[in-house]
C-alpha cells in the first residue's frame, strides 16, 4: 500500500483545522494540526510534509513569516487561508511562494480539489536533485522521454518539473515552472495576462492579472535573459518568451 501523502494544517481555529482534516482523511491524507506558527515550524521541522495549508492570521508568528521561513529551505507546496481578500494580500502571500490563495470562508470540497491539483504538478525530492543534467545516457534517455524544452544555457522538464540554468538546478514552485513552459513553449508568442492566467491557473485561481506579474518577476529573478532568449515585456499586452 502506498504511504499517505502528509498534510500539515495550520489554523488556529480548531473548528475549521478539524473540519479540513475530515474531508482530507476521508480522501486518505494524513493529517497534523498546528494552532500557531511556532508549532507549525517545529512540527514541520520534526516531521515534514508534502503539502501545508497555512491560515496567515496566526497568534505570534503570523502565516506570512512562517512561508518566508519555510521557503528559505524548502520548496514543499504552500496553500494560504485568508479572510483578508485584498489584491495586496494576496500578492504578497505569492510573492513569499505561496502555490495557492484561497479566501475565508470557503467550500471545503474545493479546498480538497486545490489540494489534489497542487500535488499533481509538485514532484517530491526536487530540491534533492531528482533530475540532474549530466551527459551520461541515463540523463539523455530520460530527457528524450519527457515532455521538456530546451534553450542555451536553458532546460525546463515538466515531465519530473526540473529546471536546469547554465548547468545547475533551479529550485522552483509549480506555478513558476508551468509558466516558464507554457511561455517557452511558444517563441515569440505575445500572451496577454487574462490568457496566462486562463491557461496556467485555470478555473483553481480566482484572482487578478497581477498574480502573473508576480510570477514573471520571480522567474526574472531566478533567470536573468540567456543570451538568445529573455522574458520579454510586451507593454500595454503582456509577456512573451523572446528568442532571437
Amino acid at each position: 500500500m502506498a504511504e499517505k501523502q502528509r498534510i500539515l494544517i495550520v489554523d488556529d481555529d480548531s473548528s475549521i483545522a478539524e473540519l479540513i482534516s475530515l474531508y482530507l482523511e476521508k480522501e486518505c491524507f494524513s493529517t497534523t494540526i498546528a494552532e500557531d506558527g511556532e508549532e507549525a515550524l517545529s512540527l514541520y521541522e520534526k516531521e515534514g510534509a508534502d503539502l501545508l495549508i497555512l491560515d496567515l492570521m496566526l497568534p505570534g508568528i503570523d502565516g506570512y513569516e512562517v512561508c518566508r521561513r519555510i521557503r528559505a529551505s524548502s520548496d514543499v507546496p504552500i496553500i494560504m487561508l485568508s479572510a483578508k481578500g485584498e489584491t495586496f494580500d494576496k500578492v504578497l502571500g505569492l510573492e513569499l511562494g505561496a502555490d495557492d490563495y484561497i479566501l475565508k470562508p470557503f467550500d471545503t470540497k474545493e479546498l480538497v480539489a486545490r489540494v489534489k491539483a497542487v500535488l499533481r504538478r509538485f514532484q517530491p525530492g526536487r530540491k534533492q536533485g531528482s533530475y540532474e543534467l549530466t551527459e551520461s545516457a541515463d540523463s539523455e534517455e530520460q530527457l528524450q522521454k519527457g515532455k521538456y524544452i530546451a534553450y542555451p544555457d536553458l532546460v525546463v522538464n515538466l515531465s519530473n518539473y526540473a529546471v536546469h540554468y547554465q548547468g545547475k538546478s533551479i529550485d522552483m514552485p509549480p506555478k513558476e515552472l508551468e509558466l516558464l513552459y507554457f511561455l517557452a513553449s511558444s517563441p515569440n508568442q505575445v500572451f496577454t495576462r487574462e490568457q496566462l492566467l486562463d491557461n496556467i491557473w485555470g478555473y483553481e485561481f480566482a484572482g487578478d492579472s497581477r498574480t502573473v506579474d508576480v510570477h514573471i518577476k520571480r522567474l526574472r529573478e531566478k533567470l536573468p535573459e540567456g543570451a538568445d532568449w529573455e522574458i520579454s515585456t510586451v507593454w500595454g499586452i503582456g509577456y512573451k518568451f523572446r528568442v532571437g
